[in-house]
């Protein structure tokens, strides 16, 4: 069985996580447009919806980008992807994930990491983080779920923005949970 990276759904009680579509642009805007939930971020401008469209289209053409919804309103409460799959390593990563802020404080970030790296843990055996130096609330929530900080990494694909690298391992993950 090989890694897919966009499953058709994944679900628990409180959320569903399903395949990004273009049809979900508008409602995914609403949560996005919110300029606290980018102000730690490294692309803190990305509430606005010009930079907001180029990250959308990027997320659907990768293939491997999720819609969150909450499954007590159906609405759609923010996205996650999966990225950098490294057969070589046996790692995948995990991030672009927001959440509109009603939905932060740690249960639903915590039920969509925990479905997202359940399921990778069944193709490879590191799921990787990359996370804004500035982004403490994001790096904190990583903590929380057994990351392992590794080192710092720029990516010149948005600005000089240097990120933390976390890591958990399928054994240690095992052994958190």
């Amino acid at each position: 069985m090989s890694f897919d990276l966009q499953p058709k759904i994944l679900e628990n009680a409180l959320i569903a996580i399903i395949p990004l579509k273009e049809s979900d642009f508008e409602s995914l805007y609403t949560v996005a447009s919110d300029p606290l939930i980018w102000e730690l971020h490294p692309s803190k401008d990305r509430y606005k919806k010009e930079v907001f469209s180029k990250f959308f289209d990027e997320a659907i053409i990768s293939k491997s980008a999720f819609s969150i919804i909450d499954l007590t309103t159906n609405e759609i409460i923010g996205s996650s992807r999966f990225y950098d799959l490294n057969t070589d390593y046996s790692s995948v990563a995990i991030g672009y994930t927001f959440l509109a802020r009603k939905y932060w404080g740690g249960t639903y970030n915590k039920a969509i990491k925990k479905m997202l790296i359940d399921y990778a843990l069944q193709f490879v055996s590191t799921v990787i983080f990359h996370v804004g130096t500035t982004n403490y609330r994001s790096q904190q929530a990583i903590i929380k779920i057994g990351g392992k900080k590794l080192n710092e990494i720029d990516f010149e694909n948005i600005g000089e923005h240097t990120h933390f690298t976390y890591e958990i391992k399928k054994s240690d993950w095992l052994n958190f949970k």
